[in-house]
This record gives structure tokens, sequence and C-alpha cells, in this order.
């Protein structure tokens, strides 16, 4: 197989989609950690609001067992497009969330969801047959246990999909330390330990220059 350019992330033409982090949805979650993969979602949430990436969320059947959004997303993004859909378990099924995803005239898209088989796998494939560039955030994505995401993440790369981590993206997003140390790094510090204790040694380092 011939290796594939790269294709890194452009902050001016990504935008970010949230699918189904469900209450009821999120107590399935056996792959990773669960406080981690709250602090995962978190993350990626804040990341895209210091990137200001236009952000959607929806959720699937959220008046049966999947329960309604985590609260936390909905109130870090209250006048983003919100589809709850009644029954499609593929978003991209769903014609409402199909347009608030074309109306952000973004050509990446970043997803995270649960289940990563199905709630991320299905508009993932759905999506990159439209032509979108798709990248999928692996560590914001949750499922039963850790077999099956591996099927669900080789059936997305095999159709063109780019398997990244919230870190890598912000990352690759920003580019360049010089463009804003001190908001990269509180991203960071707010949901890595271990950077908190790196940028508390650089701010004391540089307070007296």
């Amino acid at each position: 197989m011939s290796p594939k350019p790269y294709v890194r992330l452009d902050k001016d033409n990504a935008a970010v989609l949230l699918v189904d982090h469900q209450t009821g949805l999120l107590s399935l979650v056996r792959d990773i950690d669960p406080d981690k993969f709250k602090n995962n979602v978190l993350a990626l949430a804040d990341m895209a609001e210091y990137f200001k990436l236009p952000t959607i969320l929806t959720t699937s059947f959220e008046t049966g067992p999947n329960g309604p959004l985590v609260p936390e997303l909905k109130a870090k993004f209250p006048t983003a497009p919100y589809i709850a859909r009644p029954g499609q378990i593929n978003a991209w099924d769903n014609e409402d969330f199909v347009k608030a995803v074309k109306a952000t005239g973004k050509k990446q898209l970043i997803v995270a969801g649960v289940v990563t088989e199905v709630c991320v796998a299905f508009p993932v494939l759905s999506a990159l047959a439209e032509g979108f560039e798709v990248f999928v955030i692996a560590d914001a994505s949750g499922t039963f246990n850790s077999m099956t995401p591996q099927a669900a993440w080789s059936r997305m790369e095999q159709a063109g999909a780019q398997l990244m981590t919230w870190f890598g993206a912000a990352c690759e997003l920003h580019r360049d330390w010089r463009n804003d140390i001190e908001g990269l790094g509180t991203l960071f510090s707010n949901h890595i330990p271990d950077y908190r204790n790196l940028i508390n040694s650089y701010t004391t380092l540089t307070a007296g220059k």
C-alpha cells in the first residue's frame, strides 16, 4: 500500500462533531477508565472552544435508555447546533445533522462519540463518502471493551479516516508554541496533571524575566 500524503488539521477549516456523549451510553464505556474518558471528552470540548472551532452536538433517542447529553457539553456550547435525533442510529441519516455539518463550510471534521463502532464509525464513513477529511479522536470515543474499537478503527482507517488523540489534534491545530504559550499551556494543564507541573516550572522560571 502506497503511503498517503500528510494531511494536517487546519484550525481555519475544521469543525468538531460530538456524537452521542450521553449519560446512558457513557455507562457502556469499558475500553477507557471512566474518569479518564470523561476528562478526554471535556478536553476535546475545551480544545474546540480554545480554537473557536464550529461544534455540533447530537444525541440518539435521548428519551430512551441512551439518556440525555452530558450536561457539561450542553453548558459549554449553549448556542451550538444541537440535533436530538429521534431514532436514526447513524447521525448522517438525520437531515438536520447533515445540514448543520455542511453549514459550517468546513472540509475537515473532527469526530468523537459513544460507541466507537456505531455512533462514531457510521457518520465517519458517511462523511468520508461525501468527500470530507475526517479525523477521529480515539481517546474521546469509547465502547464496550478493548477489542471492539480495533475493528472500528481498522474499518475507518481503511476508508480514509485519520486516528488521533485530543492532545495530538490540539498540537497540530496550534502549529507553533509561540502562537500562544499561556493559552495552550492552560488547556493542557487543565486536563493533564503531569503537564501542569511543566507549566508551573516554566512560569516560575520566566516570572522574573
